[in-house]
């Protein structure tokens, strides 16, 4: 009876949620998107600014009480998403340590009875945890799963991919991380933080929702996807401050790794939203250590704090310190070309089954998962509690679940401790806490360490890409920190210094690791140093990633660059490619015909046009006096389906009218096969002229196709027109055409051009 109510309670939420928009404007399939093989789509952004008529008449109108009102307004949600990606963070966190906690708690309670009965009770814990988030994100929001980072660097590149930045997809990432990360999973919740901060910072720029009744007219400011590129940019640096507390690590990580262009005046909104994200983040741990948040609260701002650490280093140490970052290299390379493989297979044959076999796939790795971290630590002998200072802070041994080292499982005496149970059977923020921790020489043997490496990496291969929400950041720093503290045991026993800590080549060799899978170097450094506190450490830090980024660079590519291409995400990279630079532009283009309109053009001809193919933009030709061709512009498919919808710009006459301005909301979810028009509709015509931006980016027939590239990709286009080579030329600007003072009227500014005059 009571399982009869609760899939009852099942399906209606389920039918509910269904029912919610699958965007804030229920945005339909849209003509002009590519389908991938995955069968998601993709549609590249328009980050150029359209000089129209419309856009010329709205910057004419505009005073400086509205410009300081659109300066404001940018503010203020860099405001809001600091807040809302700190608040988000701490939620995650509050709920993630809690759950673990209880689990921890409860099964330790019930293996001073019976172990059989504790194993199960963990298992059963982790797979409930487990199977609410996939059910979350196959049920509810598919474009939750993964880290999300290879998204969102396609859409700062210029590249949309369908459904990534909608509501669903925010509560899908927040409560499926919670369940992933809680059920012990080797994932981390770094990554999906990213996405958050996106997703609320794209949610932020649409101006509220209009479905759920919860739009503003004074903040609907921001109509183009230019504006909306800078508010995620600020969301991604919010996300990964508030995933690892810290500020400028994530505005370097924005700079860095995800965002195409920069701008000093981004920088600054960056920086604030950062700024933000720490104060609320420490403000919410400041609330909590008061008790009011369960078994969340017993950390600082700083996550694992070294301070105490190795105080010096000396020259024998840099050339182990040096193998450390050839190792990362080595097994980041062999960590991204695994991932590849595998993620590969399962978009291609296992995740075409069905949610049902994504559903299984993620309990069987959740029951592997919890069998390996609990199994493995009962065949390791226990060893007994090293001697310590009366004033010493460390206790040995402590119970599994609680914030320390030298965890007391399966062991005969009191004064005993399971050193592989220490990183195994614990959260991960611990285990790594562990590994780190100073003053600890001899806590760990080779052996645990050797073990809990192999088997760790097998499940963070294993687990990466499954359909749950999952952050690479929190496994790479366990894998990288256990072959560290490696390397640090062979150290000590080597030289024979008693100033040497373990710990510390723990954490070069978690920064070791993920440079050499990220290629990250200047953000993933300073992320290092801000989380562990200790600044003495940045050389040694900078080493071994540049080292690890060389290494792995000989074999692939980042781990989000080959999984966005996996995905089918068309990413620009920073430089072309070498064979670019003996084609022209022309030899790019092919032998495809260019369809384009005239200035006046039948609304027939218009519909026909945008039925036959998919092309999102269309040369705009006109005829001089002397019938010669002339490119007049270039126009939009967004824009075209907006004026057959509308109708107003419908005229009887095939002659050019005169300009007018075209100010009307471009929406992105018209269809043309929306549109209903009557045959009288059909025989009208639309003059082109004053909605086509008059001033497209053109480029001659035989210019490097790497030119072409930069270009593209520097001033964040969508299309480039390929003219023939120029006959003449009117002018020649300089930088000193470019520097205007702010005090010269401008319309009165004589530009100091080069004028070429016909003889």
């Amino acid at each position: 009876m009571l399982s009869n109510h609760l899939q009852n309670g099942i399906e209606t939420a389920r039918l509910v949620w269904s029912r919610l928009p699958n965007s804030d404007d229920e945005a339909l399939d849209e003509v002009g998107l590519s389908k991938k093989s995955d069968g998601s789509r993709s549609e590249s952004l328009d980050y150029e600014v359209i000089e129209n008529n419309a856009y010329r008449e709205e910057q004419a109108q505009r005073g400086k009480l509205m410009v300081g009102y659109y300066v404001g307004v940018k503010w203020f949600f860099a405001l809001l998403i600091g807040i809302g990606t700190g608040l988000a963070a701490v939620f995650i966190n509050i709920s993630v340590e809690n759950f673990a906690g209880w689990k921890f708690q409860l099964t330790f309670s019930i293996i001073q009875k019976s172990y059989v009965a504790g194993f199960l009770v963990y298992i059963l814990f982790n797979l409930l945890l487990v199977f609410s988030s996939v059910y979350i994100v196959t049920q509810f929001a598919p474009a939750a799963a993964g880290s999300g980072i290879p998204e969102i660097k396609g859409y700062l590149n210029g590249v949309d991919t369908h459904g990534i930045l909608l509501f669903r997809t925010l509560i899908g990432k927040i409560f499926g991380s919670i369940g992933s990360v809680g059920g012990g999973l080797a994932l981390g919740k770094e990554g999906p933080l990213v996405h958050t901060g996106a997703c609320i910072a794209s949610l932020l720029g649409q101006g509220g929702s209009t479905k759920y009744h919860l739009s503003s007219r004074w903040l609907q400011v921001f109509k183009t996807d230019r504006d909306r590129r800078d508010l995620v940019t600020c969301g991604c640096a919010a996300g990964v401050a508030a995933a690892f507390r810290a500020p400028v690590g994530g505005v370097l990580f924005a700079l860095e790794e995800v965002t195409s262009w920069w701008r000093s005046q981004l920088m600054w909104r960056v920086f604030f939203t950062s700024a933000v994200v720490a104060v609320v983040v420490r403000t919410a741990m400041g609330w909590c250590k008061s008790g009011k948040c369960g078994h969340f609260g017993s950390g600082g701002f700083i996550i694992w704090d070294i301070s105490d650490g190795q105080e010096d280093y000396s020259f024998e140490e840099l050339l182990p310190m040096a193998i450390i970052g050839v190792i990362g290299g080595l097994l980041g390379a062999l960590f991204n070309q695994l991932t590849l493989y595998i993620t590969y297979w399962r978009r291609n044959y296992l995740h075409k089954k069905g949610s049902r076999v994504k559903m299984i796939e993620v309990c069987l790795v959740s029951l592997i998962t919890s069998v390996i971290s609990f199994g493995l630590p009962l065949l390791r002998k226990c060893s007994p509690c090293p001697e310590v200072e009366l004033n010493s802070s460390i206790e040995c041994p402590r119970p599994p679940g609680m914030y320390g080292n030298y965890v007391n499982f399966y062991c005969g005496k009191d004064k005993e401790y399971n050193d592989l149970a220490t990183i195994f059977f614990n959260t991960q923020d611990d285990a790594i806490r562990n590994l780190f921790s100073a003053k600890t020489i001899h806590e760990y043997s080779a052996q645990s360490l050797l073990t809990f490496l192999v088997m760790f990496y097998s499940l963070a291969v294993v687990t990466f890409g499954t359909a749950v929400p999952a952050g690479q950041f929190v496994p790479g720093i366990m894998i990288g920190s256990t072959y560290g503290r490696l390397v640090g045991m062979f150290v000590v026993n080597f030289y024979k210094k008693l100033n040497i800590e373990e710990g510390t080549y723990a954490l070069l060799g978690a920064a070791s690791f993920l440079g050499g899978s990220m290629r990250m170097t200047v953000s993933l450094c300073v992320i290092m140093v801000e989380i562990t506190n200790n600044l003495k450490l940045l050389p040694l830090i900078m080493l071994v990633l540049l080292i690890s980024k060389a290494v792995g660079d000989a074999f692939n590519e980042g781990l989000y660059e080959e999984q966005a291409r996996l995905r089918g995400i068309p990413l620009l990279e920073s430089r072309p490619k070498y064979q670019m630079r003996k084609m022209t532009a022309k030899e790019a283009c092919g032998n495809k015909k260019v369809v384009y309109f005239p200035r006046v053009v039948k609304v027939a001809d218009v519909v026909s046009i945008l039925q036959s193919n998919e092309h999102n933009g269309f040369p705009v030709i006109d005829h001089t006096r002397n019938g010669e061709s002339l490119v007049i512009g270039l126009m939009l498919r967004s824009h075209l389906l907006v004026l057959l919808q509308s109708k107003v710009d419908f005229q009887h006459s095939p002659l050019p009218s005169d300009p007018r301005g075209g100010g009307k909301p471009i929406s992105k979810g018209i269809s043309i096969d929306d549109i209903h028009l009557s045959s009288d509709d059909l025989e009208m015509y639309i003059d082109l002229a004053p909605f086509l931006n008059p001033s497209p980016y053109v480029v001659p027939e035989d210019m490097s196709l790497s030119k072409v590239y930069n270009l593209f990709r520097q001033l964040g286009l969508r299309h480039i027109l390929v003219v023939p080579r120029a006959s003449r030329v009117i002018g020649l600007i300089t930088r000193k055409d470019l520097l205007i003072e702010d005090n010269e009227n401008s319309e009165t500014v004589e530009l100091q051009s080069t004028s070429v005059r016909s003889l």
